[in-house]
């Protein structure tokens, strides 16, 4: 459920590499439009970009990204695949009218995990001890709210003549992570006691991803500035 954590550094190193190559100040002239890419914690997808004055502007974009990681949940090992999938609209501030911004916005917010979980010796599930026939495959999808609320602060500047390097760092508030429909592939799984137990897990599983309700935004953008 970590899954974030390769991108943020990732993007960290980027954002400092990238960072002596930036222009004192992002061009502020009004009325004009930048399209790209941006890329980080909420995926990669296009965005486009309006400066309407030096000091208010706003963005559209979106992201999207599939990251595959195990996590281990009372003694069951569960394949994860993440899967971004979020669209969104930023309105910017830039105090200073240069590249400084704050921006505040809002996303929907498609992204989910997908899990399985397949044991391979004895495991206790809500109390339970079960083999591995028992159970069979264990599956499910953890989600989050589909509206976001979104902050960060950014800053961009120009690489060369017409072309921008943004980058931002912020959060997204997403609702705290739900698991739907845990499920088992094995021959008790229609029974009222293994049905008990599959909600107990559940909640447990819940538990271990209730610190997500903040998503962490760490994004990178290369625009076209027209």
């Amino acid at each position: 459920m970590n899954s974030s954590n390769w991108i943020a550094r990732g993007v960290i190193a980027l954002g400092i590499s990238t960072a002596p190559f930036l222009a004192h100040g992002q061009d502020s002239s009004a009325g004009r439009w930048s399209l790209g890419v941006t890329g980080g914690t909420l995926g990669v997808g296009p965005e486009l970009a309006f400066r309407a004055s030096p000091y208010l502007g706003a963005r559209a974009n979106a992201g999207f990204l599939t990251i595959s990681r195990d996590e281990e949940v009372d003694d069951i090992s569960y394949d994860g695949d993440l899967n971004l999938n979020s669209f969104g609209v930023m309105l910017d501030w830039y105090p200073t009218g240069d590249g400084l911004r704050i921006s505040v916005g809002a996303r929907a917010n498609n992204n989910e995990v997908e899990l399985v979980g397949a044991p391979t010796t004895n495991v206790t599930i809500g109390g339970t001890t079960y083999s591995p026939a028992q159970v069979g495959t264990l599956v499910g999808t953890v989600t989050t709210d589909d509206f976001a609320p979104a902050l960060t602060i950014g800053y961009g500047g120009t690489l060369a003549k017409g072309f921008t390097l943004g980058a931002e760092i912020g959060v997204l508030w997403q609702g705290k992570p739900t698991i739907d429909n845990l499920r088992a592939t094995g021959p008790l799984a229609g029974t009222n006691q293994f049905q008990a137990d599959i909600e107990r897990e559940q909640q447990r599983i819940e538990d271990e991803v209730s610190d997500y309700d903040l998503w962490p935004i760490l994004q990178l953008a290369f625009l076209y500035r027209f």
